[in-house]
């Protein structure tokens, strides 16, 4: 109930409000004493930069991938025609995995959910006519990371680019998925080894690229909480930064190379406090952890509009979700930015869908004004209230979790698998029950009529595959296609850094799979 003073009290409309992540919302909120730093300063509650988007404004980024390289460079192209500042390429499942377009297990599979990568070949098709060293890509890719990293690389390099300068990232994140997605190869260990290595590589090779965007994204997919998604996200973070120092990294030097990927849902003033939070948590954490480098402090974070809140049902109203979702991610000072399509609940996204997304960043950037300040949000008592209540929660369990040995071990043990499977349980529960709305599900549905426009990739593109695989090996030197397989498999079982040889068997067109395989024979494979 809500009471004036003299005044019969007034029915809500909930016995109780509260944040999908179980936070009570109270009716008004009153300023609470604090001491409020600016952006740019530590903690980096308010942003990373002083001016944040008042002098650049964020990475608009079309995550796009599907079929072969050539159709998916003509969507780049098309993308970056139409104001695109930055590339997000998706894979498909064999190339996330491991396999070649002509391994058995990659039937049905080739080119559906992202674009098919075997080799050097496809990358030149990728990117042709893209200047590697004037585009900023990130690539969604954790167990074959290494590899495309490598392919980038060594185009880069044919391409006559400086690699002192490409820019871009690798998710390169496997611990989320051993938690919540599940395109992992190799077990917990060599897995971590790996990504140390790239750590390594790149802080000397590559000073400009960031060597894993640390994802919060699919743990919330999944069905976490914000907080929860906050919580995991930053332990997983605590655990690369453990691995890289115990390699006797240098967390100044590695640290201003970590990113993160977070998702934003619907839930407007949970999501902007969940960023401030994210912030603020990091900051501290490296700070323990012995940086001294206010760079190697910040948290700087790609963000994704939620996928898994977008309905097949009346899919227009997605641009709403969208735009709302976006607007949370700006206001809590992301510094990319994917809007999904409109209709990703059927299918790919169309050329229009994409362009919509796109046309809604743009929107926001040079209409809405919220980019004119920083942190427009700042004082509001709501949003410091949420934002010290998320950080709180977080806190707990990130403190949980190193009491359960980290969370590498609590992966291992199912522990952090299970609570996102709670949430995500008790949420469809709410759902059922009417407790949670989503319009055009459960309240306000209608009966379809007629039929959306869905993109469809032709399974026959993995004859065209297997048809370049078969004339890379052909075209080839094999002996020395050979000898690097076999120095890979040497520096692995030695235990040195792989990254140069992965490099020199790209360059020699060896495959992705038969890349991945040499190391499934030294590291073996993961059982779930």
């Amino acid at each position: 109930m809500s009471t004036s003073k003299g005044k019969k009290p007034i029915k809500e409309r909930k016995e109780e409000f509260k944040t999908p992540s179980g936070i009570t919302i109270d009716s008004s909120y009153k300023a609470v004493s604090r001491e409020v730093e600016n952006a740019g300063e530590f903690p980096f509650t308010r942003g990373i930069h002083p001016s944040m988007y008042r002098s650049r404004l964020w990475t608009m980024r079309q995550y796009a991938g599907f079929s072969t390289a050539t159709e998916s460079n003509k969507r780049y192209k098309y993308l970056l025609s139409q104001g695109v500042t930055g590339l997000s390429v998706a894979f498909d499942l064999p190339t996330q995995i491991g396999y070649d377009s002509d391994h058995e297990l990659a039937e049905g599979e080739v080119g559906k959910v992202g674009v098919a990568i075997d080799s050097l070949k496809d990358m030149e098709e990728l990117f042709d006519g893209i200047d590697l060293q004037e585009v900023s890509t990130s690539m969604t890719i954790n167990a074959t990371a290494y590899i495309l990293l490598a392919l980038y690389i060594s185009l880069a390099k044919k391409q006559g680019a400086d690699v002192l300068k490409i820019r871009g990232t690798v998710q390169n994140d496997i611990l989320k998925e051993y938690a919540a997605r599940g395109t992992y190869i190799y077990p917990p260990k060599p897995s971590m080894k790996i990504i140390t290595d790239i750590f390594e590589y790149c802080s000397k090779e590559v000073p400009n690229w960031n060597t894993i965007s640390i994802s919060g994204y699919h743990i919330r997919e999944a069905g976490s909480t914000a907080v929860q998604e906050l919580a995991f996200t930053l332990a997983n973070g605590k655990a690369y930064v453990k691995a890289a120092l115990e390699k006797d990294l240098d967390i100044d030097v590695f640290g201003k190379r970590l990113s993160f990927f977070f998702n934003a849902h619907n839930n407007f003033f949970q999501e902007i406090a969940k960023f401030r939070a994210a912030r603020r948590l990091w900051a501290k954490m490296m700070k323990e952890m012995g940086a001294t480098d206010p760079k190697a402090m910040m948290l700087r974070f790609h963000t994704q509009t939620g996928g898994s809140t977008l309905t097949a049902s009346q899919p227009l109203n997605n641009i709403s979700r969208v735009t709302i979702q976006a607007m949370s991610a700006v206001l809590g000072g992301t510094q990319s930015l994917h809007t999904n399509g409109f209709d990703e609940a059927l299918s790919l996204p169309t050329e229009e869908a994409a362009r919509t997304a796109l046309r809604t960043q743009q929107i926001i950037a040079y209409e809405s004004g919220v980019a004119d300040t920083v942190d427009p949000l700042a004082g509001s008592y709501f949003i410091e209230s949420l934002t010290d209540e998320l950080e709180r929660g977080a806190k707990d369990i990130i403190e949980w979790i190193d009491d359960a040995g980290g969370s590498v071990n609590a992966i291992e043990e199912g522990i952090i698998q299970n609570e996102i499977a709670r949430s995500s349980y008790e949420y469809q529960k709410d759902i059922e029950n009417g407790s949670q709305i989503i319009v055009s599900v459960n309240k306000y549905a209608e009966e379809e009529t007629g039929s959306a426009n869905i993109f469809k990739v032709d399974d026959s593109i993995r004859d065209d595959q297997i048809k370049k695989i078969r004339s890379v090996k052909e075209a080839r030197n094999e002996d020395e296609a050979q000898m690097k397989l076999q120095a890979l498999e040497n520096a692995a079982r030695d235990g040195i850094n792989i990254m140069p040889c992965v490099i020199e068997c790209v360059e020699r067109y060896c495959t992705l799979g038969e890349v991945s395989d040499k190391l499934r024979e030294i590291y073996g494979e993961h059982s779930g």
